[in-house]
């Protein structure tokens, strides 16, 4: 291994080769319980997002009828936060695993 110095920067260098990195989740203790976890956590918020939609929606729908442009104006955009939140829930994985394939062809 040899260290090069330079005014304000220190750099290690491996004399074996570039570094690598071999992503496995499997390769730790615990790694079907966090699935799990995160599994869990995910349809919870989907819950969540689909009780902020339908109450969103009643306020929208309360709102547009008394006139009330308060109420339409928030139950229009828990809508409008809650649908794009599942759509965000969604994606997570395929828009994580883009940004990591991206960060592997970087060379």
């Amino acid at each position: 291994m040899r260290i090069f110095a330079h005014p304000g920067l220190l750099a290690v260098a491996s004399t074996s080769g570039p570094a690598k990195l071999n992503v496995s989740a499997s390769n730790l203790p615990g790694a079907q319980q966090l699935q799990a976890i995160t599994n869990g956590i995910g349809g919870w918020a989907l819950t969540l997002c689909l009780v902020a939609l339908v109450i969103g929606a009643t306020a929208w729908a309360l709102g547009s009828h008394t006139q009330n442009y308060q109420q339409t104006y928030v139950g229009r955009k828990a809508v409008l936060i809650s649908g794009f939140a599942a759509l965000l829930i969604g994606a997570a994985p395929p828009i994580i695993n883009f940004f990591f394939n991206t960060g592997l062809s970087i060379h």
